[in-house]
């Protein structure tokens, strides 16, 4: 079968990292991926599901993957050679539409779920991740063993995969992922009425600004967004105000009313959600936050310098919110961050998000699309199996 394939290649994952520099997305060319024929990934067991992608979505991780940017931190947690993939709706053999939800959790390697209805991602041990009959890899399109989206076949636990309904298109299934990281943003959160800003108006943080429009009571919601398409859409799904980076201070000085102290705020937003993460979005996620608020980081942040004085000063709380799970929000609700993607989806109309789709066989393009989606109008690039 066809499959975009990611080896161990260091010497080009370096020139990747170079490349990227200077134009994102360039390491698709040079870098360690390739279209290549090979074989139907195995069944770990007769529970596994085989998995025919219709849509599969590309997606920040992905790029950071291909340019060369991602973390040493995942060296242990994923196995080479990999499919990328991991924002997908396919076909089962059975012939039922499903959507991924991509994490490897504990049920996938053979040990029991953290508690009953427990979602993959859900657990305080990551031992699990040593255990089981697959090799390394925390999701679906890190794995050796499981192929990825990117592909025109994986193989996926029971576990990880959710009927899509029937009044849902595969634009809008396919972006049942991202969505659900955005729902579980917004719970992470714990808003209580006030002051949210959402750093960011790339694919995560227009979903969260529609997951906090639709299940928090924040008062005023503003988004910080660069291009155009992207302050249109952060509109559309719910913010109250749309500023661009150098106007975010100031917007939130005017709303809360705080006052400024040399080039800082001497109060600001009650939280911030960074849909960014570099070191430059974190500080000032940090520096438009209030005093004790929290800052939310949900873009996947690298190694860095930066500097956390501010956090120590302000006492911020800086909360991670990696993918989803089970959720808890300020109501005392408990649901599945999945369970509310598919509503938010439904409501938003989030497959509008989906702006451009290439076949396989065009990675490179799709790639340099999805690299550069702002700035060429558009937002969630995937490939059409």
């Amino acid at each position: 079968m066809k499959a975009l394939l990611f080896e161990r290649q260091e010497a080009r994952y370096a020139a990747a990292a170079v490349a990227s520099r200077v134009l994102p997305g360039s390491g698709a060319g040079i870098g360690p991926l390739r279209l290549a024929d090979v074989d139907e990934p195995d069944l770990p067991s007769d529970e596994w599901v085989r998995v025919s992608p219709t849509l599969t979505g590309i997606c920040g991780s992905d790029l950071a993957t291909i340019d060369g940017k991602s973390s040493g931190y995942f060296d242990s947690l994923v196995s080479f050679p990999f499919v990328p993939g991991h924002e997908v709706v396919g076909t089962t053999s059975d012939g039922d539409r499903v959507v991924l939800e991509p994490v490897l959790g504990p049920e996938s390697r053979g040990e029991a779920a953290p508690f009953e209805g427990a979602a993959p991602g859900d657990g305080t041990d990551y031992g699990y991740l040593l255990a089981g009959d697959i090799d390394d890899g925390i999701q679906v399109g890190f794995c050796a063993s499981t192929g990825g989206g990117w592909s025109e076949q994986f193989v996926a636990h029971p576990s990880q995969l959710h009927p899509v309904p029937d009044g849902l298109s595969d634009e809008d299934a396919v972006m049942l992922e991202p969505a659900a990281g955005g729902v579980h943003a917004a719970a992470k959160a714990q808003i209580d009425g006030g002051t949210v800003v959402v750093q960011g108006a790339g694919t995560m943080g227009l979903v969260s600004i529609a997951a906090l429009r639709q299940y928090t009571n924040a008062e005023t919601i503003i988004a910080v967004a660069k291009y155009p398409i992207q302050k249109k859409f952060a509109a559309e799904l719910g913010a109250d105000v749309v500023v661009a980076p150098s106007e975010m201070s100031r917007a939130v000085r005017r709303i809360t009313g705080c006052r400024m102290i040399g080039d800082d705020l001497s109060g600001g937003a009650d939280v911030t959600i960074d849909a960014i993460g570099n070191a430059s979005s974190i500080e000032a996620s940090i520096g438009v936050t209030r005093p004790r608020g929290k800052v939310v980081l949900v873009g996947m942040p690298g190694k860095m310098n930066i500097d956390l004085t501010a956090l120590w000063h302000r006492e911020t709380e800086l909360i991670g919110a990696y993918t989803y799970g089970t959720d808890s929000w300020i109501d005392g609700t408990q649901v599945s961050s999945f369970e509310r993607a598919m509503e938010l989806t439904a409501t938003a109309k989030l497959g509008r998000l989906v702006s451009a789709k290439y076949p396989l066989s065009q990675y490179k393009q799709a790639i340099s699309h999805a690299a550069q989606a702002g700035p060429r109008g558009s937002v969630k690039v995937a490939f059409e199996i």
